[in-house]
């Protein structure tokens, strides 16, 4: 059988943690464990570090509640503040992004397309065909700033390079697929 979840006023809540009674936790959770993943998800959208977050921020919640001052705001404003910051902070952090970094391209592409009606399947395979072609270090440069939305800066920082380096390398990425689709539309025309 199921437990039932406790609710209890905000007024009653914010008693019982800071009394940290068992009461507290429970209702706290009960009443707010999905809006606060909800929050999280929102910005992290891989669940099981969504789900992590969640249960630090309870802990956070739990251990740092004599910061929470009801003048400034209400209970829920000031979880849903922590939240969002705990989220991105996680996203700072350098083993997502590293992590981020093995993605590969053609499982970030079929999200790509289903993500966007308009996008059409074949510009997208035209256009990874010749990304393939470059070479390793301006590929992954080029895939982590206009595949994966990364920054310049955080490309350099994800990649251990100075940020001279990461331009110097997309510049040169572009330049390459402009090349390449000039020569291919010359084929192109040549062959009609």
């Amino acid at each position: 059988m199921a437990r039932r979840k406790i609710k209890l006023s905000e007024e009653l809540l914010i008693r019982a943690i800071q009394e940290k009674t068992d009461l507290g936790a429970k209702a706290l959770y009960d009443m707010y464990a999905g809006s606060l993943l909800g929050v999280i998800s929102r910005i992290v959208p891989e669940s099981s570090l969504a789900e992590d977050i969640l249960q630090e921020l309870f802990l956070k919640i739990w251990n740092s509640f004599d910061k929470y001052d009801a003048l400034k705001g209400r209970l829920f404003t000031w979880m849903v503040n922590l939240a969002r910051n705990l989220a991105i902070d996680a996203l700072r952090k350098k083993d997502y992004r590293q992590q981020a970094l093995h993605v590969n391209l053609a499982e970030y592409g079929n999200e790509l397309v289903q993500a966007s009606p308009q996008f059409d399947p074949t510009d997208f395979k035209f256009v990874r065909s010749a990304v393939v072609n470059l070479p390793d270090k301006e590929r992954q440069v080029l895939e982590l700033i206009y595949f994966k939305g990364f920054k310049h800066t955080e490309v350099a920082e994800a990649l251990q390079m100075p940020l001279g380096t990461v331009k110097t390398r997309c510049r040169a990425a572009i330049n390459k697929l402009r090349e390449y689709y000039l020569s291919d539309r010359r084929i192109v025309a040549c062959s009609a």
